[in-house]
């Protein structure tokens, strides 16, 4: 990644950190609830109404709240799985129940949960993703958290899963016009946005939305 690139990310990433921080907590549980609705509607959508596993990730602090679609897909009979950061910028999983543990990761600043670890051999079990996300822009390219986790996980599905569905989760206003984000030609497209508005189709079909709702 060139330098030019990567100071244009860290900047657009602290501005919507900023943004983050300044919600209160009506608007954070409200968008929560509205990525629950949302987010569970496109599962079943997509599982065809039958039981399902679907890879997640916590978020905390002044990330959007995913505990309520992580609580609501569950509660349907569905599978979750939520990574852990290991060496080399590689993400192994867990399976979480609403009785899982979390510690602190020693690799990043997050929450991981307690459990027995499965490596990239578990994704052949996975429906579709729900993976994090600082800004998108209807083109796709997306600028994630800053580690490099799921840019290394997208690429190596990239080859082993190339049509597994996902979708990154955002508040409305972190999508942006197409063709606002810095991207690499290693970046992986992200085919759809899951805002508390709705479902978001990006790229080619950019500006669809598949659901709406309370924003």
């Amino acid at each position: 990644m060139s330098g030019d690139s990567t100071a244009a990310k860290d900047g657009i990433r602290s501005l919507h950190r900023e943004k983050r921080a300044a919600m209160d907590a009506r608007q954070r549980e409200e968008a929560g609830a509205a990525f629950a609705v949302h987010g569970v509607e496109w599962a079943e959508k997509i599982a065809g109404g039958t039981p399902a596993t679907f890879c997640l990730y916590l978020g905390v602090g002044f990330e959007p709240p995913t505990a309520p679609l992580m609580a609501a897909l569950q509660a349907r009979g569905h599978r979750i799985l939520l990574p852990v950061c290991e060496p080399g910028r590689r993400l192994s999983w867990v399976r979480w129940t609403p009785e899982s543990e979390f510690v602190r990761s020693r690799y990043a600043p997050i929450l991981e949960p307690a459990g027995t670890r499965h490596g990239l051999e578990i994704i052949a079990e996975v429906t579709a993703l729900f993976i994090p996300a600082t800004a998108l822009d209807r083109s796709g390219n997306r600028i994630g958290q800053g580690g490099g986790y799921y840019d290394v996980f997208l690429g190596s599905l990239a080859a082993s899963r190339p049509d597994m569905p996902f979708a990154a989760i955002i508040y409305d206003h972190e999508l942006l016009p197409a063709g606002s984000l810095p991207a690499e030609d290693f970046d992986r497209k992200v085919p759809a946005a899951l805002t508390p508005s709705g479902l978001i189709a990006l790229g080619r079909a950019s500006g669809q939305t598949t659901t709406a709702g309370p924003g």
